[in-house]
Parts: structure tokens; C-alpha cells; sequence
């Protein structure tokens, strides 16, 4: 399969270009998710892994988005990368990463990122920063030794993909949209007006 009939291998020739010439991060990307009653909600995250079974990233079970992701495991992401004049748009179901992928990539993140893991009750309320760095002091003195382990409401999603765009910028609003539909085994490739 060449890289134009896999959007997965055009997304990763896309996304090295991105990252030698994006100023801000090329892993950033928009996710759109939505609760039980379709209302929806958009944030940004960072992309930490890509390959043929889907689109990686890491959150906190007990926010706003992993309680979402958990009840209505469906979602859409959007990269946008202006000096190559690409937009990527993905949509697809969500399912949970292992507990050992999960212990993985905490194991590799810094150690002061691991202890903020812990002291941050993400998407609830805050009394001011204050609060947020009296947790932060509380979970580096307990964790002050010794590994900091991964807590058990922190874990990731690897988003499945469906549906694929790339759009390409083109002058006068003529852009080119090449779309990507998942059919059975392989991809269906496509063009729509833009």
C-alpha cells in the first residue's frame, strides 16, 4: 500500500514535515468529544504516538474529557500546521490503552510532570493557584524518593480512525480536500469541493 492510499503513512510523512518547521508544537492538536447527551466540547492536546492501530494520547480518567470519552467513546481531532498549509481532520471511536502502554509512556515522563499527575484534580474546582501548588509541594515531599508511580485514574486513549481529511491551502479558497473512509479492510479515497 503506497502512502497515497494509507492515510495513516500520509499522516506521518505530513506530521515529520510539521515538526522540523512548525514553530509552536507539531504534536498539537484539537479534540473534540462529547457527553452522553451529544453536547460537545474542544481542547487541545499532544499527539504522543501514532501507527496503523490509531492515534495516541494521555489524560486524567476523571476529567472532563475522560469522563466523556468513557461514556460515548467517539471523537474527532484536528491538527493545523500553517508553514506546510495543512489541516488535518480525524475522526473515529476511542478505546482505552493498556495498563502497561499507560506504566510505559508515565515511566517516561519527567518527574516533576509524574508528581503535577498527582496533584492535580483536573477539571475540578480550584480555590486559586495556591491550592494547586500546596499539592504539588504535598506529592513532591511524598514522592521524594524512589519511582513515582502511575496514579490509577491517569491512563490514555488511542483514538481508532474512521474518516481522514488532509486539506491542502490553495489560492483563492480553492483548497484541495482529499478524504479517507474506512471500508472494511482498507481505505476508500476521495475528493470534496472545499
Amino acid at each position: 500500500m503506497n502512502k497515497k492510499s494509507d492515510p495513516i503513512r500520509l499522516f506521518q510523512k505530513y506530521f515529520e514535515a510539521a515538526s522540523k518547521s512548525e514553530s509552536i508544537d507539531a504534536t498539537a492538536f484539537a479534540l473534540a468529544t462529547a457527553d452522553v447527551d451529544g453536547a460537545p466540547s474542544v481542547r487541545m492536546l499532544l499527539l504522543k504516538e501514532v501507527d496503523a492501530g490509531g492515534f495516541v494520547f494521555w489524560t486524567n480518567l476523571e476529567s472532563r474529557k475522560g469522563k466523556e470519552l468513557q461514556a460515548n467513546p467517539k471523537a474527532a481531532m484536528c491538527f493545523y500546521w500553517d508553514t506546510i498549509d495543512i489541516q488535518v481532520r480525524i475522526e473515529g471511536t476511542v478505546t482505552p490503552v493498556t495498563p502497561e502502554e499507560a506504566d510505559a509512556y508515565f515511566a517516561t515522563r519527567s518527574r516533576m510532570s509524574q508528581v503535577g499527575t498527582w496533584a492535580s484534580d483536573q477539571s475540578r474546582p480550584l480555590q486559586g493557584m495556591l491550592a494547586l501548588e500546596k499539592r504539588v509541594a504535598k506529592f513532591t515531599a511524598k514522592y521524594a524518593t524512589g519511582l513515582v508511580p502511575r496514579p490509577p485514574y491517569w491512563s490514555g486513549f488511542r483514538l481508532v480512525p474512521t474518516h481522514i481529511e488532509f486539506w491542502h491551502r490553495r489560492s483563492f479558497r480553492l483548497h484541495e480536500r482529499i478524504v479517507y473512509d474506512l471500508e472494511g479492510d482498507g481505505w476508500k479515497r476521495g475528493h470534496v469541493y472545499p
